[in-house]
This record gives structure tokens, sequence and C-alpha cells, in this order.
């Protein structure tokens, strides 16, 4: 089948989230042929160019969420009037929106409205839905939206909505400034409405839409299923409405109101029209499930990850230093690496012998400045120790980075302690966890996000930010090297179970027939001389009904729209002679603008432990 791989900031490209994961997808499905719709965040991912491609990846469009591109687009009065009419509606739905409320979730309002509530949250669901699909069939109609988002009727329409009556408090304290930021943050958010992906030639002639992610990257899937009936997939590994959540703490709470609002809007509306939905944990699941994504179309995909470099290590657990403790990931205050060393001055208490390795290096500049307080921090805890009045000392606790001739690749870190910690306070999928567990380590992790999930009853679980009980827990299993075997014989067993790619591959690969079968077939494929292309259409989407009885519209893959349902000669398509569509990767890159999309401000660290009281230590689930 042809499969639609939709992605935002990620594959194709070297650099971005679910760019792993969806290599090894597009790899190991060499059975299918997948073509890639790519968002871009900013004019240095695409400098840096993609990732080889497989041979099934037939295709890769990419369009620009960073640039100030101009469509050139002007519109007629009616055109105006029905983009006024649009967007009024969907700024009206997010002015309305309560904040803190996730759209389509239970639960949130009183329990005097309680019963019109159902009927209230669906009005305004279709009322979203409605002026969503309406702006992408007027950007169809009329060549674009761009200028149109950037203009005054827009910012005026969301001025009138949020001083409405009827619309919340935080919305009718928007300011000019506000509205003007709250305008543009939306425009970056609906320009995949502008884009010519979704023609015969484009999303309409695949079998099947796959967003790598929600949020923007979802976007296309909705337009493709709006427009041609496409059947959507959605994969979730990091929820990212969670993610506008955390996001801008120090723009003004109107402007967070407003965009929260609409995120949730379309998450909901994602899931809604979604044929299924794969989130990667049970933390995601929720997430999802608090959106209004219903049950039965939720099925968890364990992200798959590559065992092979963690093998050897894997094998001969014995080579670990007995007294080592290492970290491994990415230096940054989310990570706690404060609490892991107030924690290791309670263990040298206890083991004097014990070291801790601290593997892993910064990705910004707010990482490198907690980097630096962290070895701070480390000369203060453990000041330099010698043998003797003439041997020269040496720090219990060691920064180091992959790469060099000590630590050449992950596996060799791992591999180098008995004892693999995690300390954050914020945490996904725990990949540097399941990581460890391939090379058969014991852990002891805060019990955060998808940990307890992913480890099961193979490691020491205790609550974050808690120095004192993640120090028991390192202790214990210090002490107790048959207990430790055992936890990483089991943890290892457990991840080449559950969490390699493998796995994930066949997961899809089931997913991808199951839609098709309860899919109605919408078109005959066929070939460079107009006939039928023999097996075209997988025999698990001709599944008798009565919606099989209507007559399939033909369309040649890869030719022109206007193919109809008797065989017709079609020219072969010379791939050369296209050109490649205006901010994308085949042309020149455009100029940034000055309002780009905002980076996630990650979590401020404290400096100072919590309460130090003793906790009990779990192994497995709590």
């Amino acid at each position: 089948m042809r499969i639609g791989l939709l992605t935002e900031g990620g594959y194709p490209y070297v650099s971005g989230e679910a760019g792993l994961w969806c290599d090894r997808l597009v790899r190991g499905l060499g059975q299918h042929e997948f073509d890639v719709y790519a968002l871009t965040r900013s004019e240095r991912q695409e400098a840096r160019g993609w990732v080889p491609l497989p041979p099934q990846v037939s295709r890769v469009r990419t369009a620009s969420l960073w640039d100030a591109e101009d469509d050139g687009v002007v519109y007629g009065r009616r055109a105006r009037r029905r983009f006024a009419e649009h967007y009024g509606e969907l700024a009206a739905t997010l002015s309305t929106t309560v904040p803190g409320q996730v759209p389509g979730a239970a639960g949130t309002v009183s329990r005097a409205d309680s019963e019109a509530a159902p009927d209230q949250s669906a009005l305004e669901a279709d009322r979203f839905a409605n002026a969503l699909y309406g702006l992408a069939e007027l950007a169809r109609d009329e060549g674009g939206l761009p200028r149109a988002l950037r203009s005054e009727t827009a910012v005026r329409a969301l001025e009138r909505a949020c001083r409405a009556p009827g619309a919340h408090r935080l919305a009718r304290e928007a300011r000019v400034p506000d509205l003007l930021a709250v305008a543009a943050r939306l425009e970056r958010a609906l320009r995949p409405l502008s884009l010519d992906w979704y023609e015969d030639d484009g999303l309409c002639a695949v079998d099947l839409c796959h967003a790598a992610s929600g949020g923007t990257a979802a976007l296309p899937g909705l337009l493709a299923r709006h427009f041609c009936e496409v059947p959507l997939l959605v994969t979730e590994y990091g929820v990212r409405l969670r993610a506008h959540y955390l996001r801008d703490p120090d723009s003004s709470p109107s402007i967070r109101a407003l965009l929260a609002a609409f995120h949730g809007r379309l998450a909901a509306e994602t899931y809604r029209r979604a044929a299924l939905i794969t989130p990667g944990n049970a933390h995601a699941r929720r997430w999802q499930e608090r959106c209004g994504a219903d049950r039965a179309k939720l099925r968890t995909v364990h992200p798959g990850m590559d065992a092979t470099p963690f093998a050897e290590a894997g094998e001969s657990p014995e080579c670990a230093d007995p007294r080592t403790l290492v970290w491994v990931g990415r230096v940054e205050p989310a990570k706690d690496l404060v609490s892991l060393l107030h924690a290791f001055a309670e263990i040298r208490k206890e083991e004097p012998g014990a070291r801790l390795r601290i593997v892993g290096g910064p990705a910004d500049p707010e990482g490198a400045a907690y980097l630096a307080h962290c070895k701070g921090l480390a000369a203060q805890l453990f000041p330099d120790e010698a043998d003797g009045p003439h041997a020269v000392g040496s720090n219990p606790v060691s920064f180091e980075e992959t790469g060099g001739p000590e630590l050449p690749s992950r596996a060799d870190a791992y591999a180098s302690g008995a004892l693999v910690v995690l300390s954050s306070v914020v945490e996904g999928f725990p990949a540097g966890l399941v990581e460890a567990m391939f090379c058969g380590r014991a852990t002891v992790s805060t019990d955060v996000g998808a940990v307890v999930e992913a480890i099961g009853g193979t490691g020491l679980v205790v609550p974050p930010r808690n120095p004192r009980a993640l120090a028991e827990a390192c202790v214990a299993l210090l002490r107790d090297p048959e207990r430790r075997a055992r936890l990483g014989a089991a943890a290892r067993a457990r991840a080449l179970e559950l969490f390699t790619v493998e796995q994930n591959v066949a997961a899809f690969h089931g997913i991808y027939l199951d839609i098709l079968s309860r899919t109605p077939a919408r078109r005959v494929v066929l070939d460079e001389t107009g006939e039928p292309v023999p097996f075209s259409a997988p025999a698990e989407g001709h599944v008798p009904g009565r919606w099989t009885e209507s007559t399939a519209r033909a369309a040649v893959r890869g030719g022109p729209g206007w193919a109809t349902d008797a065989p017709v000669r079609a020219t072969v398509r010379d791939p050369a002679s296209e050109k490649a569509p205006a901010g994308t990767s085949g042309g020149p890159a455009p100029d940034a603008s000055d309002m780009g999309p905002p980076a996630a401000v990650p979590l401020t660290a404290i400096d100072e432990p919590s309460a130090m009281a003793s906790v009990p230590v779990t192994e497995g689930v709590r």
C-alpha cells in the first residue's frame, strides 16, 4: 500500500524529534511505498539536510513553518467575507474556552451543567471543525491564506470574539499586542491549510495518512480526510498538547489561554477524525483520553529501539565495576542532577568506595549553564581525595561525554557501571532507561512519566526530588550483587520482548492492514498505459457491505486529476520537469522572519534537595 507519512520538525531531516523511529519504521516496512510530507521548523534544520532515504520512499515534499513568505493572493469582496466569517467562528471557539479545561474532556464542568455539557461540547467541536474546514476550502479556492491570516481583518475578528458576550475573562483582558501575537502564531499553525498537497497526485493518492505526531503535523491528514476521505492514523510518543501548556511561561495569560484553546481544539478534532490513535505509553494515553480520544480507537505501541549496539554489554554483565553508578542522558534542569549529587553524598557515607559517572552533554545554553552549576556543586560536595600526602587527589564524580577513547559509545557508558540511575522530574518515554535494560543493568529511577510502565518489576522506583530515597535504593542494590544481577537479567528480557524495532514494525504493519480492511476502496489505480494495476489495492480493502456497491472513481497514480472511470491513456511523467513547491527544500531557502516559533522552555532546577525523610522503596510498581 501507499503511505503518506506526515512529520513536523523530524524525518527526513537529520535533526528533530520522531526522526529515528520514523526511519526505522520506513526501513522495516519495505513492502510498502512511502510518500513523506514534512513540515520544517527552522532554517538550521533545513540546512543540515536529510538522512539517507531507502528506496521505498518514492517522494518527499516539504513546507516551512518558520519563514514569512507572502502568497501574493488578493481576495475579492466575496472571498473576504467568507474569510471573515470562518475566521471569526474559529476565534469565537477559542475565546469561549475555559482556560485549563481540555476540549472534549470529561469531568471539567460543574454538576449543574453536567447534563448540558455533552451537547454543548459537541456543538463547540462542530463549530471549530466547520470553521477550520471552511478556511481550508477557501484556501483551495483562492490559492492560499497567509496574507489573509496576517491581515487587519484577522486581528479585528479576533478582537471582536474576545470582546463579545460570553468570552472568558482572560480573553476579554487581551490587549492589542496580545492579539497581534496570537494572530501571528495562528497564522503559522494554520499554514498547512494553504499547501498544494491535497490533489489527486498528492495526499489524495495515498491509501493511508500516518501522522508521526499530533498538532500541526496531523493537520494535513485532517484535510486529506476531509477532501479525499483518506483514513488517518495518529502516533504520539510525546503529547504535543502538554508541551504547549508548558511553553512560553513569560507570555501574558491572555496569549497562553487563547493558544492553549486552539491547540486543545485541534487535538480534540484530530482524535475525533482519526481512524486509530497509537500512543507510545500509558502516560500519553491518559492525556489523549482526557482530550476526548475514544478508548476504542487507542492502541498502545511502544517505541521501537535498536538493541544490536547493546548486545555485547547485555551478554557480559560481569565486566561492570560493582562500585560504579552511571547516569546517561542530555544535561538539562529537568534531569535533576542536583538531587542526584545530593543523593550520592548520602551513598558515599554508606559506601565510601562508590563512584558516579555522569555521561552526557548540554543541548543549549541553558543546559550548559546547568552543567557548570552541577560541576561546581560536585566540587563542593566531594573535594578531591588522595590516598596519601604525596598522591594526586581525584573526585568520585566525573562528568564525561561519549565519543572519546574511554567511552566510545553509549553502550560502553552503560557497561562501565553495575547500576544505572535516572533522577528526572519530567520524563516522557525513558529511552535511556530502555538502553540500560538492553545492557542488562539494574536500574534505580524516579516515578515520572512512563518509567514504571517501561521497567515493570525489573527495577527500583522512588519518588522524584527525594535524594534520601534515591540513596537508600542505590545502597540496597550496591550491597546485594545477586539481586542486582537478577534485576538486570529480567530487565534485559523485558526490553527485548517489548521495545525492539521488530515488535514496533510488526505492530504498525498489522495496524495498516486493519485500517485498510475497514476503509472502502476509493479509486482504481491505472498504469502508464491506462490499464488497471492488478492488486494495487489490498484485498483487505474489499469487505462486503453496502458502501462497496458504489462505483469507485478511477485515478491515474501520479497523473492528472480529471481521470474518469473509463481507462484512459496516460503519458509517462518526467520527474525532472516537476518544480518544487514554493517554500520547500527544492528551492532556495527563504529569509526567516522575526517572529519564529518559540522554543520550549525547560523547567527550572532547584538547588536545594527536598526533605530528606525516608520513603519506602518498592521494586516495580509501588
